[in-house]
């Protein structure tokens, strides 16, 4: 991790590694948790392998929607998943990519060490997503993700 270019949110949540997989890879799972409340995650399809497709709609409460198109660069089950924007689906580069995403999940005593390492091209980007409220909203969906695992049988 760059300090100058990276920005990251690690927790303890008591889930397995396993639940917490399937909260980032199944599309019915990621919708209830990835968009911090009162956004909607309304749309996701997760192909999750290499090459495979990373796609979310979000809705902002005044109807406004979002979408984001990236791309899968690697996947562990139970374990590691990276995605970035900067590619669509099967390594297709796309004009305005923004970030790298590297979630990693580490058994831990109580449950998983939970980890968000995001990926900027330079210090500005880090600096915009930062002040766009990266940590509030990360962290904020990163409870609601715990919520969601904690209840999840894998």
């Amino acid at each position: 991790m760059d300090d100058t270019k990276d920005l990251r949110l690690t927790r303890l949540i008591a889930a397995s590694p396993a639940a917490l997989w399937r909260c980032w890879t199944e599309p019915h799972l990621l919708c209830q948790w990835f968009s911090p409340a009162p956004v909607e995650t309304t749309e996701a399809v997760i192909e999750a392998r290499a090459g495979g497709r990373f796609f979310t709609r979000m809705r902002l409460p005044d109807g406004e929607e979002i979408a984001s198109e990236g791309c899968i660069l690697a996947a562990a089950p139970g374990q590691m998943l990276a995605f970035t924007d900067a590619l669509g689906p099967g390594f297709r580069p796309q004009p305005d990519g923004f970030m790298t995403a590297i979630i990693s999940f580490s058994p831990a005593e109580g449950g998983t060490r939970y980890s968000a390492t995001v990926l900027h091209g330079d210090a500005e980007a880090r600096k915009r997503h930062e002040d766009m409220g990266f940590h509030e909203g990360w962290g904020a969906a990163a409870d609601q993700l715990a919520t969601l695992a904690s209840k999840i049988k894998a």
